[in-house]
C-alpha cells in the first residue's frame, strides 16, 4: 500500500477501535461500502473525493464530538455489529495500536522466501505418516495455521505417495486473506494427482475450525457456508475456476484486530468446501455438511500456531486443548514452535542483551496441556521427545561465497529481518534500534562466525490413544 493509503487505514481501524464498530459497518455508513478496509489492504486506492468523505466522516462521528450549532455531544446511533468480536478478546479502548507481529506482510514475505523452515516443517510432518492407520471414509488431515499453503502442499505430496488410493479430507485454517489467496494456488495441481481430496478452508477460531462450526449461536446462524463443485480435468480449468472466488473471498474473509492480544479475529465466520464434480459421488460421504461436521482427524499439523510470548496456559487452552479433541482414536498432532539457541538469536541479543522471546518449551506446554485437559489426558500420550529428535535446523539461503569476504547489503537486510521476525520484536522496539548501523554490523560478524545463519525449531506429538 502506498504511504497515504497505510495513513487512511489507520485512522479507520483507529476510529473503530475506539468507537466500538466493525470495519464493515464503518465502510457502509462512510461510504456504502462494506468492502472498504478489505479493498484497502489488498493495496486498492480511493480517490481523493472518497478519501476525504471518509475523513470527514470520522471527525463527525468522534465519540464526545460536539455537533456544530449546538452544546449537545455527538450521539449517533450505531447498529449493533452482527458479528461481535469474541467477549474473550474485549477490552476498553486503548490510545496505541496493539501490537500486530503477523501483520506484517513485507517481513513475513521476506523470510518464508529466504529461509527453508517450511520445508524442513513438511519433511518432519511427512515423518508421521507412516504412524498413522486411516479408516473409512477418507484419511484426514488438519492443517492449523496455513499459511501460504507450502508446507500443506509438500505433506500433501508426500501423503499421496504414501497413499496414492485413499480419499482425502483436507481442511485449512486461515485467517489471512493474502494467504487464503496464496492456498488456492496449490489445489490445481493437488486435485490432478489426487482427484479423491475434498479442500475445506476456514476462518474460525482454533476451538472451532475443527468442527466447521462457531461455538457461538448467532454467529453459528451467520455461517458463510459456500460448495464449489469443481469441473473438469486439467490443472488449467479448475486454476480459472479458483480464480473466479476472489471476490467471495473478499468479502468472506474479512478481519479486525483484537484490542486485547493484537491477533485478527474474523468478521464473519467462513467455511468454503471445494471438490472435483466428477469424483463427488465417490467423495459424497467425504463432504461435509453443514451443522453435522465432525473432526476425528488422522493428523494436525500445529506450526508457529501462536505467538512466543503468550504463556502456556493460553497456548494450552485455546490451541492445543482443542486441537487435541478433534484427533481420532491413533490420530497425531505434530506442534512446532521455535526453539531458540541459535545464530538468529545471536543476532537479536547483539543488540538486546536481555531478550528472551522463547520462554514456553515443548515441555512447559505438555505439562501446561495435560493439566487442561485433566481427566482426559488419559487418553492421550504425550511425546516430548529428546532433544536431539525433537529439535530440526533451518537455514536462510545464501551463495557458497556470499559470506566468505564481505556480506551484501541485501544479504544483511534479509538476516536482520529474519531474525527480527522469528522473533518477534515489535516495531516500536525496532525503531531505536534502526537509527544507526550498529544492528547491520551485528548481523555481519554473527553470519561470519556462523557462516551463514540458521534457526532451531522444537516438535513434539500429542496422540489420541487406540484403545
Amino acid at each position: 500500500m502506498t504511504n497515504s493509503t497505510d495513513a487512511l487505514l489507520q485512522e479507520i481501524e483507529s476510529f473503530c477501535r475506539h468507537t466500538h464498530i466493525a470495519e464493515s459497518t464503518f465502510g457502509r455508513h462512510a461510504i456504502n461500502d462494506g468492502k472498504l478496509c478489505s479493498r484497502l489492504r489488498a493495496g486498492k486506492g480511493v480517490t481523493l473525493a472518497t478519501a476525504e468523505r471518509i475523513r470527514t466522516y470520522i471527525r463527525d462521528n468522534q465519540p464526545g464530538a460536539e455537533k456544530e450549532g449546538t452544546d449537545e455531544p455527538d450521539r449517533v446511533a450505531r447498529p449493533l455489529d452482527p458479528y461481535p468480536p469474541d467477549p474473550r478478546e474485549a477490552v476498553s479502548a486503548v490510545p496505541d495500536r496493539p501490537f500486530r507481529f503477523y501483520d506484517n506482510r513485507q517481513k513475513y514475505l521476506a523470510f518464508v522466501n529466504t529461509c527453508n523452515e517450511k520445508r524442513q516443517v513438511a519433511e518432519r510432518a511427512a515423518r508421521e505418516l507412516v504412524h498413522l492407520k486411516p479408516n473409512p471414509p477418507a484419511l484426514r488431515l488438519f492443517d492449523a495455521g496455513m499459511g501460504d499453503g507450502t508446507v500443506l502442499g509438500r505433506l500433501l505430496r508426500a501423503t499421496h505417495q504414501r497413499y496414492p488410493t485413499l480419499p482425502f479430507y483436507v481442511v485449512g485454517k486461515e485467517i489471512s486473506l493474502e494467504d487464503i489467496r496464496l492456498s488456492l494456488q496449490i489445489l490445481p495441481d493437488r486435485m490432478v494427482e489426487h482427484p479423491s481430496t475434498v479442500f475445506v478452508f476456514t476462518n474460525l477460531h482454533y476451538r472451532e475450525a475443527p468442527w466447521l462450526m462457531p461455538l457461538d449461536v448467532n454467529k453459528a446462524a451467520a455461517l458463510n457456508w459456500k460448495e464449489v463443485e469443481l469441473e473438469g480435468t486439467s490443472a488449467f480449468e479448475f486454476g480459472r475456476q479458483l480464480d473466479e472466488l476472489d471476490d467471495h473471498l473478499v468479502d468472506a474473509w474479512q478481519a479486525t484486530t483484537s484490542q486485547k492480544t493484537g491477533n485478527p479475529l474474523y468478521v464473519r465466520p467462513s467455511v468454503l468446501i471445494m471438490y472435483r464434480k466428477d469424483h463427488k459421488f465417490l467423495l459424497d460421504s467425504v463432504i461435509p455438511r453443514r451443522g453435522q461436521s465432525f473432526a476425528d482427524y488422522d493428523l494436525v499439523v500445529a506450526s508457529q500456531p501462536w505467538r512466543a510470548r503468550m504463556d502456556a496456559d493460553f497456548k494450552a487452552k485455546f490451541v492445543l486443548a482443542p486441537l487435541s479433541r478433534a484427533l481420532r482414536a491413533g490420530g497425531r498432532l505434530l506442534a512446532v514452535q521455535s526453539f531458540g539457541r541459535d545464530a538468529g538469536l545471536e543476532i537479536i541479543r547483539e543488540i538486546w542483551p536481555d531478550e528472551d522471546p522463547f520462554q514456553v518449551n515443548r515441555h512447559d506446554l505438555l505439562k501446561a496441556l495435560k493439566n487442561t485437559l485433566k481427566g482426559e489426558a488419559r487418553d492421550y500420550n504425550f511425546n516430548a521427545y529428546s532433544d536431539s529428535k525433537a529439535i530440526f535446523q533451518y537455514k536462510m539461503h545464501t551463495l557458497p561465497d556470499e559470506i566468505a569476504d564481505s556480506i551484501g547489503t541485501s544479504t544483511l537486510f534479509a538476516a536482520w529481518n529474519a531474525a527480527v521476525y522469528v522473533a518477534q520484536i515489535e516495531d516500536q522496539k525496532l525503531e531505536h534500534a534502526l537509527h544507526n548501523s550498529e544492528y547491520l554490523e551485528s548481523t555481519a560478524q554473527v553470519l561470519q562466525r556462523h557462516n551463514g545463519l540458521w534457526f532451531n525449531d522444537e516438535s513434539f506429538i500429542i496422540s489420541r490413544k487406540s484403545g
